[in-house]
């Protein structure tokens, strides 16, 4: 099995993403799964066009996005992704679009096919926090969501996929009076966890 594990660069002003870091510490291979990684510009369009670059390349039977949620006390594996861009702030290339379709020929939504709720127990099992979320927002996480699963849905029948968002590292938020926070190390912790959960949930 091979797994696509992606994560994006900082942005909104932010030195690092924990989304980037910890997936370039996540092991190589989980359980017998190959994991390859692909790190993502925070940019509409472009996050979709790297991901889809790799997913060609690479022909994963797993897509496991990657994001950052500042303010969010868990991890969190998306049950869904809606066709909307509506950017809260400019991308990393000043692109902020408002109520834009993502694919404009797309349904209005597409739900995640990993197994979310198989994900949160392993995560909680390894002393993780983790909660299923209803909502991607409208920024570039959930652009690259919607955009992953619509390729996915034209042109890759074994594959599944889905987006999972993480908290502020430690590092991230000591000048953020009240902001949660998780170490790196929980982060990578979580990521793999879900990866286990994956692969169990494939065999």
């Amino acid at each position: 099995m091979k797994v696509l594990l992606t994560g994006f660069e900082p942005f909104g002003g932010e030195s690092l993403n924990p989304a980037q870091e910890a997936v370039r510490m996540v092991k190589e291979n989980i359980k017998g799964a190959d994991v390859v990684k692909c790190y993502v510009p925070v940019v509409f369009g472009k996050a979709i066009e790297t991901v889809y670059q790799a997913m060609k390349k690479e022909n994963p039977d797993v897509v496991l996005l990657i994001g950052q949620a500042g303010g969010r006390y868990e991890i969190t594996p998306e049950r869904v992704a809606i066709n909307c861009d509506d950017g809260r702030i400019p991308d990393n290339e000043g692109n902020q679009p408002v109520d834009q379709p993502v694919f404009a020929d797309g349904p209005a939504a597409y739900f995640s096919t990993l197994p979310i709720k198989k994900m949160v127990e392993y995560m909680k099992k390894a002393n993780v926090p983790a909660a299923v979320s209803n909502t991607a927002g409208t920024y570039v996480c959930n652009h690259l969501m919607y955009g992953t699963l619509y390729h996915i849905a034209k042109e890759f029948p074994n594959t599944i996929g889905g987006f999972m968002h993480v908290p502020f590292l430690h590092e991230q938020v000591m000048n953020k009076k009240e902001t949660p926070s998780l170490s790196i190390d929980d982060v990578v912790k979580g990521i793999e966890a879900s990866i286990e959960a994956i692969v169990d949930s494939k065999n």
